[in-house]
């Protein structure tokens, strides 16, 4: 998508900052810093065959029989170390709201919780929310007077936790990409492949 940024300056900024993080995940890396490359897929189906596959043979391929049960949809969160290339962490759930993210983003904390973070993220709400912030301040022990949201505090203003959460003074921070740019999230462009074929979700017959 083109992006039509109604601030050329601050969306050049933001896409350096995005293009240094890249350049530096070497260096960062061996200084024991995380960046990872984060995104959803939502409306998964979920799929069971109704007959198992047949298995190859001389002169034949793995066959499958087109008839199936859906089963409903899920939606994927995914992450890519940016510094291995590959896929480090992935949930599937019936929701994508902002506690299943908050709950996702806590779960590659707590695989080194004293490590920083960088997480490149497009700038969806739930990217953005007050479980989010929590999170963060909670883990980095930050005295930041949070406040209530829509009232006081970081969360008093729709603006305010995303420049909490982007602040590049926190150990652990997030890297928004600017709007219509999902191009510049790097597991977006490096795992096309992999979204196509993560499509649908099947289930095997257990026979």
């Amino acid at each position: 998508m083109n992006a039509k940024p109604q601030d050329p300056a601050e969306f050049a900024e933001k896409t350096r900052e995005i293009s240094r993080h890249y350049r530096l995940v070497p260096l960062l890396h061996t200084l024991g810093v995380h960046v990872v490359s984060i995104d959803e897929m939502t409306g998964k189906q979920t799929l069971e065959r109704l007959h198992p596959l047949l298995p190859m043979k001389p002169g034949w391929v793995e066959r499958r029989e087109f008839e199936y049960l859906r089963h409903g949809t899920l939606s994927l969160i995914s992450g890519l170390a940016v510094a291995m290339g590959k896929i480090v962490s992935s949930t599937m759930a019936p929701t994508r709201n902002e506690n299943d993210f908050a709950a996702y983003i806590e779960q590659l904390i707590d695989t080194d919780p004293q490590a920083e973070w960088a997480f490149i993220v497009d700038g969806l709400n739930t990217h953005q929310s007050e479980s989010l912030v929590r999170l963060v301040a909670q883990h980095s022990a930050l005295d930041d007077a949070l406040g209530k949201k829509g009232k006081s505090g970081v969360l008093a203003r729709l603006a305010s936790p995303a420049i909490f959460l982007a602040d590049p003074s926190h150990r652990i921070r997030f890297v928004y990409t600017p709007k219509h740019c999902s191009w510049l999230n790097m597991i977006n462009y490096g795992s096309v492949f992999w979204f196509v074929v993560c499509s649908s979700v099947e289930i095997l017959p257990a026979h």
